[in-house]
């Protein structure tokens, strides 16, 4: 078969046409390039570009690691939050951790995107590294992707959620440092930040959960300790420092310091311990205090020790006292915890620690400087249990001999570090729980000869003043 003569006229026609057009579009091109300026044809270009192209419905935000030559708090703060956004679709990422790290620090590599959803509306973060012909870094930094009509949500509300929700992180696996000026050398990678002080890692396991006290007693600290840190613009409006003060008071072993360490795993805090005896002066007293940081608790332990913070009837005797220079004086305490200087930083806590509250001047005990009293007692019933659940890893109530052991505790007066020394003197748990209530017992006997002999004492001290008296008269 051959075509048709028609078939072949159209054929001959379209390629003639095509050819023509051809032509013409090489004359027109070789006209605007002789004719037309290059500034204006390239605005022309651009023009039909962005004519022919569709628009994109969504909107970038580049987040550089640097901001004015400074660190972007923003990158910072993605590269954490992202951390915990990682899903099982991200197929790289980079792992890393420092020697005096607790935990392994994970991000995305290069290139990897995490999507994340904000109030309902989608986002898209991706990590961008740039490099040099050496292989070398350049410039690190994220790009969020979301929809442009989405602008002002992700770049107000949701950006400010990415920088708290960061911090909240950080805060989790922030490791809590013992500060002290005995300590010369610090532990940290990072070292210390504050000035005159050397710190450790705080190791001290001790939480709340595992403290053995009163349950009542726990509550009121950390409801307490909550409020203080939910108040920072209740300390602002009302006009006073962001701080709190609490005395802890009693006997030796009742768990003072186990307390402290407690409060400082909870808080998230680092603890500066400082002992009055090694500060010359007020002077000196004030410099330590301008060197602590922020989200911190200062300790002072055994503050009955220092003579000048007793009660003392002679209030000349006490101004004369405090014009002797070479020593810390009560003005100067008063001073630390109450006064102008006690208004330098945020969130402070001071925690004071006595075996003798009735030894302390009353000045220093008042709301303001001790806002919170906390007597640490001999162990109860309640307490054993915890230490029975920390010790021996069991329900101490479901433990007949534990049921004994709580009715003695509870009838005499034994502390927390006694009855937990008693507790690790065996692996074997029934032979330990006879053992503490064999120590129960006996130091129950002790305790109620030591009494006796007290109540003849002052039998023996009234009949002698009683005789005294008849003798005068």
């Amino acid at each position: 078969m051959f075509p048709s003569s028609d078939n072949s006229f159209s054929a001959s026609t379209l390629f003639s046409a095509y050819a023509s057009l051809t032509g013409f579009l090489m004359l027109f091109r070789s006209m605007l390039h002789d004719f037309v300026p290059s500034q204006v044809r390239s605005y022309f270009s651009r023009l039909f570009s962005r004519l022919l192209t569709p628009k994109s419905k969504n909107l970038t935000v580049v987040i550089d690691e640097k901001f004015r030559n400074n660190r972007n708090q923003v990158f910072d703060a993605a590269e954490t939050y992202l951390r915990d956004k990682i899903g099982p679709e991200t197929e790289r990422v980079r792992a890393g951790k420092t020697p005096k790290q607790k935990h392994l620090t994970i991000a995305i590599e290069k290139g990897e995107e995490i999507s994340d959803s904000f109030e309902g509306s989608e986002v898209k973060w991706c990590y961008v590294q740039t490099e040099n012909d050496k292989g070398e870094k350049v410039k690190r930094f994220y790009e969020l992707t979301f929809e442009k009509k989405l602008r002002e949500k992700i770049t107000g509300p949701y950006l400010s959620h990415v920088v708290a929700a960061s911090e909240e992180i950080r805060k989790s696996l922030r490791v809590v440092k013992l500060y002290s000026q005995d300590v010369d050398e610090s532990d940290d990678d990072d070292g210390c930040p504050g000035g005159s002080w050397g710190c450790i890692n705080l190791e001290h396991p001790s939480t709340f959960d595992t403290l053995a006290m009163d349950p009542s007693a726990k509550k009121r600290i950390i409801d307490d300790l909550g409020r203080f840190l939910k108040r920072k613009e209740f300390y602002k409006r009302v006009g006073k420092a962001w701080k709190r003060g609490y005395l802890l008071y009693g006997p030796p072993g009742t768990g003072k310091s186990s307390l402290i360490a407690a409060m400082a795993n909870h808080l998230k805090f680092d603890v500066f311990d400082l002992e009055l005896s090694s500060v010359y002066d007020n002077r000196e007293l004030k410099r330590v205090l301008l060197s602590t940081t922020n989200r911190s608790i200062l300790v002072i332990e055994d503050i009955d020790c220092n003579a000048e913070v007793r009660d003392r009837e002679d209030d000349e005797s006490r101004e004369e006292d405090e014009k002797v220079l070479g020593k810390v004086t009560l003005s100067g305490i008063l001073n630390l915890i109450d006064g102008l200087w006690s208004s330098f930083g945020d969130e402070r806590i001071i925690v004071f620690t006595t075996n003798h509250k009735e030894r302390l001047d009353p000045a220093l005990l008042r709301p303001g400087r001790m806002d919170m009293h906390i007597h640490m007692s001999y162990c109860t019933g309640l307490g054993f249990r915890t230490l029975v659940s920390n010790y021996l890893g069991l329900d101490g109530s479901n433990h007949p001999l534990c049921e004994e052991i709580e009715r003695l505790i509870d009838s005499t007066e034994v502390t927390p570090a006694e009855l937990a020394e008693e507790l690790m003197q065996d692996d074997d748990t029934d032979a330990v729980l006879r053992g503490v209530m064999s120590f129960v017992e006996k130091r129950k006997v002790e305790r109620s000869k030591a009494k006796e002999e007290i109540s003849v004492c002052k039998d023996v001290v009234t009949k002698t003043n009683d005789d005294d008296t008849e003798k005068a008269n």
